[in-house]
């Protein structure tokens, strides 16, 4: 057990693809499956199924091997290396259609999350030493500037030795200006770097709830897909999700993925008509909200959402096909979470599911 052997031929590419990759990788360590196993506290079996390409493994393993790979040769893997990895894990991810998917997505927002959190913390570390250095250069130009000042009253006889030093006065005085606008500027950019991490400290808490209770409902790898949350609440109300797309191909699209939750889909095709639902209906349990629509934008129908009082406490998760989605903005007009076009069904479906959970819990404390 843990040895490789040939990779079947009734693999799925994206997997045939990714294993073939890994194994040129391994190869590179020069040492068996079983005592590199070992070397990781990892099982061998499991290890080597992913060589095999009948499991994909998640992006931590591939980063372990890539960090042994470079003690190993004494040279850090190349960034190209490393995105070619990412798009290999990413498509067999997605080609895999396993219950655990769900966990492989949210587990690798997860770390860009945690990794945006520890950037914006060393930037603001950078950010505060300029910003003390330009307030101690600051502080000595004002005693300069004090210490002419006094010179000038004190001694009336030195006046016009000051006053042709003007231009030295001048030059002082000129950058006091300038730092004191360079300090306002860092002081600026440490509010919005600490704004920032913030944001993506509570990202992290988000995604590690919504971790933990996909867990919590996830059956084995060989078991049944896992139920709705709507069958762990028997006797209570359908749940009601509330998507708001522009497009009928993506309302469509989305309503199927979903439906199989046992949940009530309210799809409409814009912030207006999404207003207008809330009123008829305040009991949605998370709505799914385009970013890019005409008219009135996802980010301005949150807006919108948020001031109700009756409605600001529903959780508002942003769909985008941008390439780079404003996550900042996002937030700050009330959004929990967004997910990237094309949906991830996988992802979409434990998103929903975590949420609706939370809700009829909710619910079920409050009879």
């Amino acid at each position: 057990m843990g040895e490789l052997r040939p990779l079947s031929p009734e693999l799925p590419h994206a997997s045939r693809e990714l294993a073939q990759a890994l194994r040129e990788l391994f190869d590179g360590l020069a040492v068996s499956v079983r005592r590199y196993a070992a070397r990781r506290s990892r099982d061998a079996g499991t290890f080597s199924r992913y060589l095999n390409g009948t499991r994909v493994p998640p992006w931590e393993v591939i980063c372990d091997l890539l960090t042994d790979l470079a003690a190993h040769r004494g040279a850090a893997a190349r960034p190209e290396t490393m995105r070619l990895l990412r798009t290999l894990h990413t498509n067999a991810v997605r080609a895999n259609p396993s219950p655990k998917h769900g966990v492989a997505v949210l587990e690798t927002q997860l770390a860009e999350a945690d990794r945006e959190s520890r950037l914006s913390k060393t930037h603001r570390d950078a950010l505060g030493e300029a910003l003390l250095d330009r307030e101690h250069r600051i502080a000595d130009l004002e005693v300069r500037l004090n210490q002419l000042e006094v010179d000038w009253g004190a001694e009336r006889a030195r006046a016009e030795a000051l006053t042709r030093a003007g231009p030295g006065t001048e030059d002082l005085l000129r950058e006091r200006d300038e730092l004191k606008a360079e300090v306002e500027r860092l002081r600026s950019e440490v509010r919005e770097t600490d704004l920032r991490r913030a944001q993506a400290e509570e990202r992290c808490s988000l995604l590690e709830r919504q971790l933990r209770a996909l867990e919590e409902t996830a059956p084995d790898e060989e078991g049944p897909l896992p139920g709705s949350a709507a069958g762990a609440f028997r006797g209570q109300r359908m749940p009601r999700v509330l998507l708001v797309d522009d497009q009928a191909d993506n309302r469509m699209a989305l309503t199927a993925v979903l439906e199989t939750l046992d949940q009530e889909i309210v799809a409409v095709s814009s912030g207006r008509e999404a207003l207008k639902a809330l009123l008829d209906h305040d009991d949605f349990a998370v709505i799914l909200l385009d970013v890019q629509m005409p008219g009135m934008d996802g980010y301005e129908t949150a807006a919108h959402i948020k001031r109700r009082h009756r409605n600001r406490d529903i959780p508002l998760i942003f769909l985008t096909a941008m390439g780079t989605v404003d996550s900042a903005r996002g937030y700050a007009a009330g959004g929990v979470d967004y997910i990237g076009k094309p949906v991830d069904p996988w992802a979409l479906r434990a998103k929903v599911d975590v949420f609706t959970r939370i809700h009829l819990e909710r619910l079920h404390r409050g009879r």
